[in-house]
């Protein structure tokens, strides 16, 4: 399969972001990248848009295996190609849990039998997800797992942590860790602050991130385990990762764009669509979140898609569902947030949605966009305003905080291996 992109702005270190290329991709790699290209295959014209390699996502729940009435591998891919993503990995706390082998291959064969775009799994770190015994990681890498995490339930049991970090150090995958002290954090439904007293909710404070931050930085710096640490929502919990990550490149952070652009105000008036876990939390902590971004403290992007159905969310607070449908705003969101007000650079951007989770899960043929690498490519427009409508997402959670908000850096084509996998307007 042969095809040729023309008059791209390329969104890569080995290019100039000002001039326009042609690329030329066959059998779903990159063969040729220059100026006025010339083959005799299917065209192209990317109209002076800007070419970005595909995004890459380090944090999403796709609700494939017991969870169908909620979002599958087709849907779940289908959305992520509307939103630019061309790789998605998959918390391992399905139904039934990817703990073992044989579920690791039925979860692989359902992706491969639907999915539009790459698909990978990560295994639990222990069995049911419970954070007691530990799973049979080994034979979950040896079936293609390529990371071990605590399916979003923090290990409470420090011993069992640190036990998981001297076996996982016998592999050359990471750790991917949500932090969470469950004692704290208790049935917290929002943050514990103003907002949970106004509406009479359970607060669940930032103290309960922190302390879990702070336990899971010093085993790893003790252990020499390689740890990336998810989803992460807070000010003070930034300066912890930037300390520590002063003298070791092991350790990683990620975040989510609601984390950067959404505060806790926005669950007033009960508002169960902002109803997430983490909790959204102060403008002081999305401050420091945009900090961290800005200094290289964060080094990863990720949607924190976790789609519930639609009728779990329109009911009462206490009784809604946590979960965000991310996918197909999560470009647009951080673009307009971090590029469009001077935060960080385009290319700065593709690196913390592309090249940072390429390298962090060892795909290193994905993640950035030159000769010889996989043709995972993104065209995006972000000369034009887009209106968000979950009424036109591909989830069947068709909802969204963004709502009626207005952004840049819509994706107008997804192209997965060499081929096109959607077209958007």
């Amino acid at each position: 399969m042969e095809m040729l992109i023309k008059n791209a702005h390329i969104v890569s270190e080995f290019y100039d972001l000002e001039k326009l290329y042609d690329v030329y991709i066959y059998d779903g790699i990159i063969k040729e990248i220059g100026q006025n290209l010339s083959y005799n295959c299917e065209k192209m014209n990317a109209d002076g848009n800007l070419l970005m390699p595909g995004l890459i996502d380090i944090s999403c729940k796709i609700c494939e295996s017991g969870y169908e009435n909620k979002d599958n591998v087709i849907r779940v891919s289908e959305s992520a190609a509307a939103g630019g993503f061309t790789t998605l990995t998959t918390s391992p706390n399905t139904l039934p849990i990817i703990d073992n082998k044989s579920v690791v291959e039925y979860v692989y064969a359902k992706a491969a039998a639907g999915s539009i775009i790459n698909m990978y799994l990560f295994g639990s770190m222990t069995k049911g997800c419970e954070g007691v015994e530990i799973a049979e990681i080994g034979e979950m890498i040896d079936k293609g797992v390529i990371a071990i995490a605590d399916g979003g339930a923090s290990i409470q049991n420090s011993d069992t942590l640190k036990n998981i970090m001297l076996y996982i150090k016998m592999f050359d995958v990471p750790l991917i860790m949500q932090c969470m002290d469950k004692d704290l954090a208790g049935d917290g439904m929002v943050n514990s602050g103003y907002m949970s007293t106004k509406l009479g909710l359970k607060g669940n404070p930032i103290e309960a991130e922190e302390i879990m931050v702070s336990r899971n930085l010093i085993l790893a710096k003790h252990l020499c385990c390689k740890m990336h640490l998810t989803n992460i929502t807070g000010a003070k919990s930034v300066h912890l990762i930037r300390d520590a990550k002063e003298d070791t490149e092991i350790i990683t952070a990620g975040t989510c764009p609601h984390y950067f652009t959404l505060t806790e105000n926005e669950v007033d008036n009960f508002n169960t669509f902002a109803k997430v876990n983490p909790p959204l939390r102060t403008q002081e902590d999305v401050d420091g979140i945009i900090e961290g971004l800005r200094d290289g403290t964060i080094d990863i992007i990720s949607s924190g898609h976790m789609p519930a159905p639609f009728d779990r969310k329109n009911t009462e607070f206490e009784k809604a569902a946590y979960g965000i449908r991310s996918l197909e705003t999560s470009l647009m969101v951080s673009y307009t947030a971090l590029v469009k007000s001077g935060v960080i650079s385009v290319l700065e951007l593709a690196d913390k949605m592309a090249k940072n989770p390429a390298k962090i899960l060892g795909l290193r043929t994905k993640g950035i966009i030159k000769e010889g690498m996989d043709a995972d490519l993104v065209v995006v427009d972000v000369n034009n305003e887009y209106v968000v409508d979950s009424s036109f997402f591909a989830s069947k959670a068709k909802y969204s905080p963004y709502d009626g908000h207005k952004f840049y850096g819509k994706p107008i084509c997804t192209i997965c291996g060499g081929k096109i996998v959607g077209k958007y307007s």
